[in-house]
């Protein structure tokens, strides 16, 4: 696994999503992959792209590392409309995976880039404390619960998940930037070495 696109899902809002806090965390995973011998491909979906070559960027990798803000509980809808663009092309998943012929095969197993991997990479505004809680405002879901229908996005097309790393209170005023991103260079290290 020594071939990474990376996907920089920030979408822009003056004051409150500029952006720095994404590319400080994208600029550590590009520093940490280039000084582990890996090549690199990038998109910032905010800046715009062209559909065919993220296709091919797709077949090309080995893995995914998204990284984007939850916004509203789920990706920035310009992330979300680069997946449907992309992914809608016909090259990374054949059909649902269902067959008349064959019922042992189950919907969303058509995907057609399987032995690739995906990391999720995430920033949110609320505490860590809210996940894995009953009474918090998730209702006692995990983290990836909560953010399942990214998960299932990259599964349908047979991509498999690598542990997730999240950033939280990231408006509290007290983050400990220098520590977190140790703390993910860690998490990339778990999935990527």
């Amino acid at each position: 696994m020594k071939k990474v696109l990376i996907l920089n899902g920030h979408q822009y809002y003056d004051v409150v999503a500029r952006g720095e806090l994404t590319q400080k965390i994208i600029d550590k995973a590009i520093e940490f992959f280039l000084k582990n011998g890996f090549e690199v491909k990038f998109t910032n979906i905010d800046k715009g792209y062209d559909i065919s070559e993220e296709v091919e960027k797709f077949e090309w990798a080995d893995a995914i590392l998204f990284q984007y803000p939850v916004y509203w509980m789920g990706i920035p809808w310009i992330a979300k409309k680069y997946f449907d663009e992309t992914f809608t092309q016909g090259k990374h998943y054949s059909n649902d995976g269902r067959s008349r012929e064959d019922s042992l095969k189950t919907y969303g197993s058509g995907g057609l880039l399987k032995g690739k991997k995906y990391m999720l990479s995430l920033t949110y505004n609320c505490p860590k404390s809210e996940f894995n809680n009953k009474e918090g405002f998730f209702d006692g879901l995990s983290l990836d619960e909560a953010n399942i229908a990214t998960h299932k996005t990259f599964q349908f097309c047979g991509l498999e998940a690598l542990k997730t790393y999240s950033m939280h209170d990231i408006f509290k005023g007290d983050l400990d930037l220098n520590k977190e991103l140790v703390q993910f260079e860690n998490t990339l290290k778990e999935n990527f070495l």
